[in-house]
């Protein structure tokens, strides 16, 4: 049977897209070339955020079902990471056009599964995965897999199978920069996507049917992280787990892979500081600051959630941000001219909703929003922006990561003192620093504990290595950086010619 993907119009009723059909493979798995059917019937309703009602059916795997996907990708692997870089690029260069072709039904999807407001989908969530596609093919012909140091040859080898746990809040950004550099490196793959944003991984799995990708070396299972994702992360055949999602999960990620001393890789947590020196345009930087904070409904792990002021242009930047927060249109994510979606799921909007209020009670002072939906949306898990300002370091806002549109502003003496309150949280993924003064911006970041920090609203860029310190995890995603986490090194010693026997 064919469904097709129902999205909110913008006078409340549905409409249909012409060619989405990605829900007609959403009760089954991708295993060895093939859409199979599950071992068992168990399944959930893929939840419309927008509108609270289900949308469609998921099949949840089995341990029995991430087995057979594993072994499949075992048995794959020989061949696959023999083939030469020119035969794995002539397959991988086939994925970009494909996924152009079908960009608009995955920026529907994307819009429908996590609330994606249509325009953010187009614009930015559906290129992101183009961008990493096209960056690691291009990292992959450049890549230097071999180099020799006196006698000794230095060569870097597929690692295996990769298992891959990604989440649902950039689901294709996250999906194509583990796939892509896996198979680059040589590893076959077993992709486990968000059970809350199964369907553009869906579509992402067509693609790569349709480029050629042969048959066992991609492979996908939906599932959920206690039974699915366990089973991943344990099992003996796999060689390299790569996951993104909360620290709390990617504890129990580690934890599961420990046994059989496998390589993890962890995108987790953030709660990233962006430093505002009053040497700035400051109604401009602020302004910037709080959009990007908001921006996918403060659903980014390395969004700037923290602004850093000078004591005295506190009340200056509570002023501006919530300008910002009360001038955004939040709504159907249909509606092209809406700016925030709803969040993903009742589990993150009750979250949400109890931090904010955490906020209120511990004293923070609130400049806009605050508890409860905006004003004429009663359905859906939508969040009202909100800024708060006078926020100090032992808040709970200012500690744990929200995950929704909060801003926490906080005041500093100094240079000095604006970096230890950067620097006051386990996380480490990202930062953010505006001066006029280069000299200054540059000698801040390197104070900085974070995996990148961005200057002066210098532009995303997937070539740059993504990943974090302390609690936002370990590794590095994107690239050549990317590629390399799917690589063992050997030395060959003894390989040069002229080399003595002993």
């Amino acid at each position: 049977m064919s469904y097709y993907l129902e999205i909110p119009n913008v006078s409340g009723g549905y409409w249909e897209g012409d060619n989405v059909n990605c829900l007609e493979n959403s009760e089954r798995f991708f295993i060895n070339g093939q859409w199979v059917s599950p071992s068992a019937q168990d399944q959930q309703d893929i939840i419309n955020p927008a509108t609270e009602e289900p949308c469609g059916r998921l099949a949840l795997a089995h341990a029995q079902d991430v087995n057979r996907a594993v072994e499949v990708a075992h048995a794959a692997f020989e061949a696959w990471s023999t083939i030469t870089r020119a035969e794995r690029l002539e397959v991988l260069g086939r994925i970009p056009s494909i996924y152009q072709r079908r960009a608009e039904e995955m920026s529907q999807a994307i819009s429908l599964e996590m609330g994606a407001p249509i325009t953010l989908a187009r614009e930015s969530q559906t290129p992101a995965g183009l961008a990493h596609i096209e960056e690691t093919l291009d990292a992959l012909r450049h890549y230097q897999f071999e180099e020799c140091e006196d006698d000794i040859l230095i060569t870097h080898e597929p690692i295996g199978v990769a298992g891959l746990i990604t989440p649902w809040n950039w689901p294709m950004n996250q999906i194509a920069c583990k796939v892509m550099p896996a198979l680059a490196a040589g590893c076959t793959v077993v992709l486990k996507p968000s059970e809350i944003a199964p369907l553009s991984a869906i579509i992402f799995t067509e693609i790569l049917h349709e480029a050629g990708v042969p048959a066992g070396v991609y492979n996908m299972v939906q599932g959920d992280g206690p039974v699915a994702g366990e089973a991943l992360a344990c099992h003996p055949l796999v060689n390299v787990v790569s996951f993104t999602g909360s620290t709390q999960a990617g504890i129990a990620v580690a934890q599961a892979a420990a046994p059989t001393v496998k390589r993890v890789l962890q995108e987790l947590g953030g709660k990233s500081a962006n430093i505002i020196f009053p040497d700035t345009d400051f109604a401009d930087v602020v302004e910037r600051g709080a959009q990007e904070c908001f921006g996918n409904s403060g659903q980014s792990c390395d969004a700037p959630t923290r602004m850093l002021v000078p004591h005295e242009l506190m009340e200056k930047a509570m002023d501006i941000a919530a300008k910002v927060a009360n001038g955004l249109r939040v709504g159907n994510p249909a509606d092209s001219m809406t700016e925030l979606g709803p969040v993903v799921s009742a589990s993150q909007f009750n979250r949400i909703q109890a931090l904010i209020e955490k906020g209120t009670a511990q004293g923070a002072i609130l400049a806009a929003g605050g508890a409860g939906r905006p004003d004429g949306l009663a359905q859906g898990y939508y969040v009202r922006p909100t800024v708060f300002g006078h926020v100090t370091s032992d808040m709970v806002i200012a500690q744990e990561e929200i995950f929704g549109p909060v801003l926490s502003i906080m005041g500093y003496a100094d240079e000095d003192d604006a970096i230890r309150l950067a620097n006051s949280t386990p996380y480490g993924l990202a930062a953010y620093v505006q001066s006029g003064s280069m000299e200054r911006a540059r000698r801040v970041a390197r104070k900085l504990r974070a995996g990148t920090v961005t200057l002066n609203g210098a532009a995303w860029t997937v070539k740059a290595p993504f990943g974090g310190y302390g609690l936002s995890g370990n590794g590095r995603e994107c690239s050549r950086f990317g590629i390399a986490e799917f690589l063992e090194t050997k030395a060959i010693v003894g390989y040069g010619a002229n080399s003595k026997k002993h």
